[in-house]
């Protein structure tokens, strides 16, 4: 699994750092992946941050 922040649609509002910061950290005002494939265990909360996006900026591949 993994997930993409589309940089120009995030907010920079943090949630998905709260929800899954095994995956996404902010940088400056916008949040980004950290790594380049979803680590085991976060797959879960890695979905919820990307449903939970108010902006969709999550992708999930």
């Amino acid at each position: 699994m993994k997930a993409k922040v589309d940089a120009d649609t995030c907010i920079g509002c943090g949630l998905c750092e709260s929800t899954c910061p095994e995956v996404f950290k902010m940088d400056g005002d916008k949040a980004i992946v950290i790594g380049s494939v979803v680590p085991k265990g976060a797959e879960d909360t890695c979905k919820k941050a990307s449903e939970d996006c108010p902006v969709t900026a999550i992708a999930i591949s």
